[in-house]
Formats: structure tokens, sequence, C-alpha cells
């Protein structure tokens, strides 16, 4: 099996952070899924991984829905 590049994986995971606030082990990923997306650059495999698995895209402009603002 492949090793997942550790500086890859730290690329893929702020993609994955930037886009839908979850990070590889947040969304149940293992190395053998990881490597499935490996021959991508990390922000279009965290870009086909959301498409995959219908992943809802995080909005930086506005609070999760039922998250109150501090005022």
């Amino acid at each position: 099996m492949n090793k997942i590049d550790t500086e890859w994986l730290e690329e893929f995971d702020q993609a994955m952070l930037g886009l839908f606030a979850i990070n590889h082990s947040d969304a149940g990923m293992d190395e053998q899924l990881l490597v499935s997306y490996y021959d991508l650059e990390p922000r279009e495999a965290a870009l086909a991984f959301g498409n995959d698995y219908d992943l809802d895209r995080a909005d930086p402009l506005w609070p999760p829905a039922g998250l109150a603002l501090n005022s």
C-alpha cells in the first residue's frame, strides 16, 4: 500500500477544513480511501471527495444554522 506524503495530507486537511469544516479523520477516511484521491492535487482531492460523498460546503461568511453570534 502507498504511504501518504505528510505534506500532501496536511494540504488536503487544510482544503477539507476550508471547504467542508472537517478533516480526513472527521470524515472517517483511512489510508486506503486516501490513496484513491492521492493522484490529485490536495484541493482537487478535497473537492472530489466532497462531491463523491455529497458533503455540504462550509460557508465562511455565515455561522452554521443554530449557532448564534455573540454580540
